[in-house]
């Protein structure tokens, strides 16, 4: 048999993406549409415009990477604009081979004054359930043919913000002067917490977990412990940005501090020289024991390739440099994810794709690497659901290689 990975293979094999920003994966046509009848302002009306001025496929630095925020986070600025962005990613997703996916988005940046928390979320969730009634009527997935299309969102909290970023923010500014900012993070993101878990208990919305994301030097992660601790206590998933832009302490608070279940990027995992806490004089120990604690507990990293290239300078030049390869040797559990569909211009077949060709994996590998994603979802269902929908995944995605002529054994 082959043990040629095409393309064509890629796009047809069951994936996931569990690491999906709705804000930053908007359909252009549909932004530029959007922009126009809620009267936000953008640098162009074309999409060929948009491309070249604000989602480029290199960016200078961080913030310009982030910069295009401020016009998706504007246009979705009420229950429809929402709706929509929701079933169209979802559609986008399925379009490609996508079987699950996990959009995470702050519901706190689209909250107006008749426009609460919980209503964000519920008309995200509306677009994605709207989405799967649609994707899985096919006959295939109805005769049980092909795995169902399943979704479900992630909250997320920020660990720093001002009272320009939405309406929301400002009341609490507004309401506690006298408190520090550093408390001011915290009781924003405990009360995201709260209502998350009121959404999912009390309105039975699919709301899968909590994230943190944000700038991690001079905001740690245990700042938000207590939303974190919420979280755990009503059997929330829980993920967070770390390791992104700095070094091994913020995964190692991520995953003690917050009790994470899976990070958001890891990038800097294996980086001894980003150790900042003077306190750890032996780094190589300290990284060796956080490699062998994160594998362990099966922690997963969500790996992003084309979105660290474009705003880490390590890796523009040459991708193979990703810390994904000592990943991949240390034996973790990662997952290949977009990040964001629009900013970075990716797909999660292009990501996968990019793997193959850069870590030259082997047909087994590959299919490892996709069922992390499946058994590492926080799965809005029973286990034994979850055990089955993976099952029926494994199945599938065996035909799928079989047809194709590519022996998975190697």
């Amino acid at each position: 048999m082959s043990q040629e990975i095409t393309s064509d293979l890629i796009r047809r094999l069951p994936k996931t993406d569990l690491h999906l920003h709705l804000d930053g994966s908007l359909r252009l046509a549909t932004l530029i549409e959007l922009a126009k009848e809620r009267g936000v302002k953008l640098p162009s009306t074309s999409e060929s415009g948009l491309k070249k001025l604000v989602f480029k496929q290199a960016y200078e630095n961080l913030p310009e990477y982030l910069k295009g925020f401020e016009y998706t986070v504007a246009c979705l600025s009420d229950p429809e604009s929402l709706e929509r962005a929701a079933f169209e990613l979802a559609e986008d997703n399925w379009a490609e081979g996508v079987r699950y996916i996990e959009v995470r988005f702050a519901p706190q940046l689209h909250v107006r004054e008749d426009f609460t928390l919980e209503e964000v979320m519920e008309a995200v969730c509306k677009g994605l359930q709207k989405a799967e009634k649609k994707i899985n009527r096919k006959a295939a997935i109805k005769e049980g043919k092909e795995p169902p299309f399943r979704a479900g969102i992630i909250v997320c909290a920020m660990r720093f913000f001002n009272q320009h970023f939405s309406q929301h923010y400002q009341a609490y500014f507004r309401a506690l002067p006298h408190t520090g900012n550093i408390k001011i993070f915290g009781l924003a993101s405990l009360e995201l917490a709260k209502a998350s878990v009121h959404a999912r208990e009390d309105l039975g919305l699919p709301i899968l977990g909590l994230d943190l994301a944000g700038q991690e030097h001079g905001f740690p992660a245990e700042d938000h412990r207590e939303a974190y601790q919420l979280a755990q206590n009503h059997f929330l998933g829980k993920t967070v940005h770390a390791g992104e832009d700095y070094g091994p302490e913020s995964i190692f608070q991520a995953i003690t501090t917050c009790h994470a279940d899976r990070i958001g990027h890891g990038t800097w995992l294996f980086s001894t020289r980003r150790i900042r806490d003077k306190r750890i004089q032996d780094r190589k120990r300290y990284v060796d024991e956080l490699v062998r604690y994160v594998g362990d507990r099966r922690i997963t990293l969500e790996v992003c390739l084309t979105s660290n290239s474009q705003t880490l300078p390590e890796f523009r030049d040459d991708l193979s440099k990703h810390p994904f390869g000592k990943m991949r040797q240390a034996r973790l559990s990662t997952t290949f994810c977009t990040d964001n569909r629009l900013v970075s211009d990716t797909t999660v077949s292009k990501e996968v794709e990019l793997a193959v060709k850069t870590f030259k994996l082997s047909p087994r590998e590959l299919k490892n690497q996709l069922l992390h994603g499946f058994k590492r979802s926080f799965y809005p269902g029973p286990y034994l659901d979850k055990r089955a929908y993976v099952r029926q995944v494994i199945d599938y995605m065996d035909g799928v290689f079989k047809e194709a002529g590519v022996s998975t054994k190697y």
